[in-house]
């Protein structure tokens, strides 16, 4: 079976009758169960025998697909990073492995998803002459009834998920952009599926990079012109690839003279010039350190080759939104570990879809350091007049506030080098708490272990209530436990019951190690429990949010089987932190579905009769 194609694009198609699907970055698949299984790619090859998990997956589950059998379903198979991105290079390397032990390890522990965006197919009946409108109402209907999951999730037990259809391509495209990922398909909603056919009715929208370079090369045998940029620390130039499409013929012929009548060098193969013609290069992604799908897109030749150089191209790397321009990329935030501003910013780009469902909808106040941590740093709750139009402002006791709700605002606080990111405990619409936060403050460093006792004689209190909870650092000297609640539930004075219950429950069992005491010379050597600090206009640093301290900690999410003696916050860098997510996942991953698991009224039905007595 030959799959039906989308024709690439660099407009967005008008009109309301299209729909809009994420492009994931993995193998073309075709799912089809009669008496036998089968799982191929657009080239007709078998990839069961690869990813076994996608087999078994559905063998333990034919009870539930047995009756809709036959079945031919359209999708994607990918290793899904986000709901909105999927990592081909980990893909590339389980599509090539042959070692069967070695096949198996991947699968268990890092399975692939197939997501599914077509039905050809069902209960034997041949569905593809059916409109995409109607072959979408058949496979959500499907998913449904099977209980498969109807949004993509990297996390969920069930390997078979479903591509949502969206009627926003802005919304979309916006986290598309945000994931990294690899793009967007408009579909028409009146659009059969045609076998074999690249069609006008289904278009690519890509999530290009740009990377302006030079010409070096020319290939002789296939036209293909190499390029690099300039790497100022080795001073040699940084090969990046070739590129052969996106030229129209008379730019294609043009260059192509030029390099014949001013190549320096020539063999059997190759044509080579010196830097001269600049131009600028859009491509996908590096893949074995080549640019994946490069096109032409223009000429530069307002630029001298000196200035295509290689910190140019790993900072555009990032895709940062066009309206972002980075100034002074190079300047220095941190001295130990050595961190530049547009390591800074990439740290945001790339933390950016963990910590910014934390400060969605919230009022925040950043501390910044226009100096970096070598001056002075200032609060700022007040956004400034020179804020450019897409920064969302909310007013509340007349101090207009910054509500950074997605990457622009977030990396234009990079920019302007605000470092920390404190936000209070709801949102603007919330009209109470949205969760409780205990910030276990000792007195020093030296006295961090008194945090932990404090945080691990809390969880076993939490766990004999059966709430669920969550622990960070807070990248200073402290930590915060959270326990999520639903919001508009519950009020300040709830909360105060449960959080003055807690420290007390500490300070009485615990006299010589714990204190409520506010007056600090009072305190002596003994841990903080703030408790007063939970309430309405206070605030308190996001999680992954930077500090300003000399050695760029971070507010840390844990694992709670992490906090222990051995624990440091020292160990949680802006340096390290995004690969720890990476090898670990985020603590807080499920944070947002635990709130309105939360079995929070059992709890404060006992604290408010003890209160009346």
């Amino acid at each position: 079976m030959k799959p039906m194609l989308p024709t690439l694009t660099f407009e967005r198609p008008k009109g309301d009758e299209w729909r809009y699907e994420v492009k994931y970055d993995g193998f073309r698949a075709f799912l089809e169960w009669d008496k036998e299984l089968k799982l191929t790619s657009r080239n007709g090859n078998s990839l069961l025998e690869n990813f076994p998990e996608i087999e078994q997956f559905l063998l333990e589950n034919k009870s539930l697909f047995e009756p809709f059998l036959p079945i031919i379903l359209d999708g994607e198979l990918a290793n899904l990073e986000s709901p909105y991105k999927a990592n081909f290079g980990a893909l590339q390397i389980r599509g090539r492995m042959r070692a069967k032990q070695k096949i198996k390890e991947k699968a268990e522990n890092n399975p692939c998803k197939l997501m599914i965006f077509d039905v050809l197919t069902l209960n034997g009946k041949k569905v593809t002459s059916k409109t995409y409108l109607e072959r979408r109402k058949i496979l959500e209907d499907f998913f449904d009834t099977l209980d498969l999951p109807n949004f993509p999730d990297e996390k969920h037990a069930k390997l078979i998920q479903l591509v949502p259809s969206e009627t926003n391509f802005n919304s979309l495209w916006g986290q598309v952009q945000l994931s990294d990922g690899e793009g967007i398909v408009a579909k028409h909603i009146k659009s059969i599926w045609e076998e074999g056919k690249r069609t006008d009715k289904w278009y690519k929208f890509k999530n290009w990079k740009y990377v302006s370079c030079f010409v070096s090369a020319y290939e002789k045998s296939n036209g293909y012109f190499y390029v690099s940029v300039f790497n100022e620390e080795t001073q040699e130039n940084y090969p990046l690839g070739a590129v052969l499409f996106g030229f129209k013929p008379d730019e294609k012929n043009a260059l192509f003279q030029i390099l014949k009548e001013n190549h320096v060098r020539e063999d059997d193969r190759f044509l080579y010039v010196n830097p001269a013609i600049c131009l600028d290069v859009k491509y996908l992604e590096l893949y074995d350190g080549q640019m994946r799908e490069p096109h032409f897109h223009q000429f530069r030749f307002d630029l001298k080759p000196e200035q295509c150089t290689y910190d140019k191209f790993v900072q555009k790397q990032k895709n940062l939104p066009t309206e972002i321009e980075l100034t002074h990329p190079e300047k220095p935030i941190w001295q130990q570990p050595a961190i530049n501003k547009t390591e800074f910013v990439d740290y945001l780009r790339e933390i950016s879809p963990h910590m910014l469902p934390f400060l969605k909808d919230r009022l925040l106040t950043v501390i910044r350091y226009p100096h970096g941590m070598f001056g002075e740093a200032f609060y700022q709750k007040n956004a400034p007049d020179y804020a450019p139009p897409f920064v969302q402002t909310q007013m509340s006791e007349g101090i207009n506030y910054i509500v950074c709700n997605d990457l622009k605002t977030l990396l234009w606080l990079g920019n302007q080098i605000a470092v920390e990111y404190h936000i209070p405990f709801q949102n603007i619409s919330s009209i109470g708490p949205d969760e409780i936060v205990f910030d276990l403050d000792p007195p020093s460093r030296d006295y961090f272990h008194l945090a932990i006792k404090a945080a691990l004689l809390i969880k076993d209190v939490l766990d004999q209530l059966q709430l669920i909870s969550f622990i960070k650092t807070s990248g200073n000297k402290g930590l915060q436990i959270y326990i999520p609640l639903p919001k508009n539930k519950y009020t300040y004075d709830d909360t105060r019951l449960f959080t003055s219950f807690m420290a007390n429950y500490l300070v009485s069992n615990h006299p010589d190690s714990f204190t409520t005491e506010r007056l600090k010379k009072r305190r002596g050597n003994r841990l903080y429990v703030d408790y007063v600090q939970h309430a309405e206009g206070k605030t308190i640093i996001a999680p992954f949010s930077p500090r300003g301290t000399q050695s760029a900690t971070v507010a840390a999410p844990l694992f709670w089987e992490e906090v222990n003696e051995d624990l440091s916050i020292q160990s949680f860098k802006i340096n390290n932190m995004l690969e720890r997510i990476k090898e670990k996942d985020s603590p807080f991953a499920d944070y947002f579905k635990v709130k309105e698991e939360q079995a929070f009224d059992p709890v404060l039905t006992v604290l408010k009769k003890k209160k009346k007595i």
